[in-house]
């Protein structure tokens, strides 16, 4: 008989336990982690942290790396474990002897042997000065403790130029003791503001300021830098308050009032109190002290964020920029959405159902003040980072189960509105089914994870009884059928109406988000029964499964630093992986389950600070093992049951909740493993109709020289393909279709539309354009191309088809840390009246503009000579655009047989660049020569 999971759940009340003591907040620090180790309460406005990295590295992404022996001061603001750098904000450094505001002569080294931390507490001495500091926090107030070990001029700097971009610095001088600050940044959230009170225990004298203009301002300065100084004595002490606000120096001084006394320790028990209230909601009976720090800590890393982002009495900046009040909710910031939907989330509907409502009401304000839903929200700024709107399946989950605090038919409407847009691939999305190379990049993650989140929608309208919504997001949450490639098993990139080729499921490309084939060809949460039996069944299902397990570890194609912590084709390092492991459970194969996930709790989780596999991702990396940790798993969020674990990985587990009612009060299910609110097996859901996936297109190519045959193939042998040719300006009810029986040949440029249909039902229509090339011109490339960016060989770069500015969707050919030279062949002499060449930049992904162009002509491939050589005014630090920029001869040419074309490589990445040392790459498109 198995071992079933013990789960105790408890009505409201503190447990005696010292629950803080267990977290480590180094964990996480090292390695590819991203997290920091500083001072903050649970979900604060505040995070104290040490900075030992400004340049914007990715392993930086925190302010902070284990590595690292340098410390450049202390801010108020940090981003937990993301894989892109931001924040930093308000940073205060205290130093020794004569002030500077040079980082090189302020900053300090320092010793992990005289560092701790703990949750809500970090210390460290500084070297250089023998200075020790201690920080803590209470939700929108820093505290500073600077103990002066030496007597003599002591200073306290604060440096507005940290880390990123300095938009606006106002630093205005209150009296001796307090000056307020604003600080408005540009970096991945692009319009951040952060007002601050800043208070000190003793009168300083201002001895020295930077200003940005020299501009006085009344009650006083625009200001990008300030030295406060005065003299020590040894052992001396200075305290420092630093209060935030994201709306005014009011507010800052409002929330001013968190703390208002001088007493450290007891503001740092006071924040110790705090923590040990949130991580008693889960406690575990361990005797092994390093599992007890990995739970505790990973519990800690799911509340370190969304952070509280409104002052005392409800005010906040919204998305629209304008100061709003929360009267009704709190309003947080920092959604890391992608990566949260899929554990952390989850996890708060069981330990936190208040603040679950109070994010989808954000989520509604934010939709109201911005006109969609977030994505990847971050200070009331929309990164547009990663894809999916998974904002609808936090809002989904929280309706199933039934959390209130929140208007139902709004976040619905919401939800609907933002999956209805034309952006990002959706127009296509929505046409034809699916997204392909031609229509937008990462085109096989966005369609599964659209269609995931339009079966989301369709839940929300099925509680609010909207029929026909229902049926037509449910329809659309089946379009993974469209991409899912039956002889292959995999889901597959599209082109120009059929699979692309070549295809490599170990491949990291463009068609996928940080992943490859493996990571999404199992993202079917809304409809696990029907990937089982589009994989043929549950014995090849599960035979598929064990096939990513033990493939080789090692992926093609990208580098992909997210892609970690691999076993096989499994990546625990990174999100579209975190519930494969459990979908062994829906073949009846729960041992299996519990064996990966055992192997990857005892692995991938280590009280070290390279303890994690991965990036932290806000929360979700830990997320994933407290709820895998205590035997549950939500594989569909959205759905109202959980997945368990075969075995228990802890011998007693209490769950404590809000409202003091058993959320589980059944084991295991012994066939499935599947649990839900009520102990029930399964959830009722309205019939809808099933789709009949859409045909594909299949050629030698986009593009031929003389005639071309053109195959049409279904995924269903039953099903009946109906295809037309050419007129693209119809429209599209105006065509006339004919019936498929075989293959065909076109001779000219020919547009192809296709569907199938099977039993009366109907697929999407999709369609094709092939080019007869404008000559029979052949190319020789000399240079070596990166196989990520082919364009579809030589042929592509003279087949008078254009690529765009998103480059991303494999038109462009790419070359790195080298030339490119070519030599075209126009099998006779002929005329030339010009000759040109598009290339393009994109200085953000190391894609530069060459230095140079030169076109040569020659007769015979041997002689060439030279006829100009072409140079650009292109600025290389546009970190914002790509840019298209044609070289094209302006000297008569009579006649050449043959067209040699050199573009020079930008070279090493300069100083400047956050990719610095590496190598640029050239992108070109279309050679033409008339």
């Amino acid at each position: 008989m198995r071992q079933a999971l013990l789960l105790l759940l408890f009505p409201t009340f503190l447990f005696s336990q010292n629950f803080q003591q267990h977290v480590n907040p180094f964990i996480g620090t090292g390695g590819h982690g991203h997290t920091f180790p500083g001072a903050t309460v649970p979900y604060g406005m505040v995070q104290l942290s040490p900075d030992t990295r400004i340049d914007g590295s990715w392993d930086g992404c925190g302010g902070y790396h284990y590595d690292d022996a340098t410390i450049y001061g202390f801010s108020h603001t940090h981003l937990n474990g993301t894989g892109v750098s931001d924040f930093g904000d308000i940073m205060l450094m205290p130093t020794m002897g004569e002030p500077s505001f040079d980082n090189k002569v302020y900053s300090s080294t320092f010793s992990h042997a005289n560092e701790k931390a703990s949750a809500g507490f970090y210390s460290v001495k500084l070297d250089k000065h023998n200075i020790d500091v201690r920080l803590t926090s209470s939700t929108r107030v820093g505290f500073q403790e600077y103990t002066f070990n030496n007597a003599g001029n002591a200073n306290i700097i604060l440096d507005l130029n940290h880390r990123d971009k300095l938009l606006e610095g106002r630093i205005r001088v209150i009296n001796d003791k307090t000056i307020e600050v604003l600080r408005r940044s540009e970096a991945w959230a692009r319009d951040q503001y952060v007002y601050a009170r800043i208070e000190f225990n003793v009168a300083f004298k201002k001895t020295l300021s930077k200003s940005s203009r020299g501009e006085d301002f009344k009650n006083g300065i625009e200001s990008s830098a300030i030295i406060f100084s005065k003299q020590v004595k040894k052992g001396e002490k200075i305290l420092v308050k630093v209060s935030l606000s994201p709306t005014s120096y009011d507010g800052a001084k409002l929330n001013s009032s968190e703390i208002t006394h001088w007493d450290f320790e007891k503001a740092k028990t006071a924040a110790q109190a705090l923590w040990n209230k949130e991580l008693s909601k889960i406690e575990i009976t361990e005797t092994d002290k390093n599992k007890l720090a990995v739970f505790y800590t990973a519990l800690y890393h799911t509340m370190m964020q969304p952070n509280i982002a409104e002052d005392i009495d409800g005010k906040y900046r919204g998305r629209d920029n304008k100061i709003h009040i929360a009267d009704t909710f709190d309003y947080y910031t920092v959604f890391s959405l992608w990566d949260t939907f899929r554990a952390a989330h989850p996890l708060y509907t069981l330990i936190d159902k208040k603040r679950t409502a109070d994010y989808i009401n954000t989520f509604i304000a934010q939709y109201e003040q911005g006109g969609r839903l977030p994505v990847w929200e971050l200070a009331s700024n929309e990164t547009d980072c990663m894809i999916g709107y998974h904002s609808v399946s936090v809002m989904a989950d929280a309706m199933v189960k039934g959390i209130k605090g929140f208007n139902y038919e709004k976040a619905f409407q919401a939800a609907k509105h933002s999956a209805m847009l034309d952006h990002l691939g959706l127009d296509a999305y929505k046409k034809q089914g699916f997204i392909s190379m031609d229509d937008e990049h990462e085109s096989v993650s966005k369609t599964v994870e659209y269609a995931y989140d339009d079966w989301c929608i369709a839940q929300m309208a099925q509680i609010l009884n909207h029929k026909e919504d229902y049926e037509y997001f449910m329809k659309r949450s089946q379009n993974w059928k469209n991409i899912f490639d039956k002889e292959t098993g995999f889901m597959r990139p599209k082109k120009n109406g059929g699979w692309f080729s070549p295809f490599d499921a170990k491949e990291i490309n463009n068609n996928f988000t940080e992943g490859n084939s493996w990571h999404y060809s199992f993202f079917v949460p809304q409809d696990i029964p029907g990937m089982i039996e589009a994989y043929g069944g549950p014995e090849k299902f599960e035979a598929k499964l064990d096939e990513m397990f033990t493939s080789e570890s090692k992926t093609t194609g990208r580098e992909q630093a997210d892609v970690t912590g691999l076993i096989g084709q499994y990546a625990q390092g990174n999100e579209p992986s975190h519930h494969m492991a459990y979908l062994y459970n829906y073949i009846g194969k729960p041992e299996k389950t519990k064996e990966k996930v055992h192997f990857i709790l005892n692995e991938f989780y280590k009280n070290a600070p390279d303890g994690l596999i991965g990036n932290e991702d806000c929360g979700q990396m830990s997320a994933w093992y407290v709820l895998s940790s205590i035997g549950l798993y939500q594989v569909t969020p959205g759905q109202d049951f959980w997945q368990t674990t075969d075995k228990p990985y802890f011998s007693k587990v209490n769950v404590k909740l809000e409202n003091g009612k058993s959320h589980f009060v059944s084991l295991p299910n012994e066939r499935t493993g599947l649990l839900n609110q009520e102990g029930k097996e399964t959830i009722t859901e309205k019939s809808f109709d099933k789709i009949i996936p859409v045909p594909t297109i299949q050629t030698e190519s986009k593009s031929f020289k003389d005639k071309m045959k053109v195959e049409i193939h279904s995924q269903n042998p039953s099903d009946v393909i109906y295809y037309t040719t050419n007129d693209a300006t119809a429209k599209l009810d105006d065509r006339i279709f004919i019936k498929y029986t075989k293959p065909f040949t076109i001779d000219v440029t020919t547009n192809v539309f296709a569907y199938t249909e099977n039993n009366g039902q109907k697929s999407n229509t999709i369609s094709g354009t092939f080019y007869k090339k404008p000559n029979d011109y052949t190319i020789k490339i000399k240079s070596k191309y990166d196989p990520q960016y082919h364009a579809g060989g030589p042929d592509g770069l003279l087949d008078g088809i254009f690529g765009d500015k998103n480059w991303r969707k494999g038109d462009w050919q790419g070359y790195q840390s080298q030339d490119f030279e070519a030599v075209i062949d126009r099998k006779e002499i002929l005329p030339i009246t010009s000759i040109s060449a598009n290339f393009l930049q994109h200085t953000r992904s190391w894609i530069m503009i060459p230095k140079s162009v030169e076109f040569y002509v020659s007769n015979d491939n041997i002689n060439f000579t030279l006829v100009e050589t072409l140079t650009h005014s292109i600025d290389p630090k546009n970190y914002e655009d790509e840019i298209i920029h044609d070289f094209s001869t302006s000297k008569k040419i009579t006649s050449a047989r043959y067209i040699k074309v050199i573009a020079k490589n930008y070279g090493k990445l300069p100083e400047w660049h956050q990719g610095a040392g590496g190598d640029a790459y050239i992108f070109i498109d279309e050679i033409t020569v008339k």
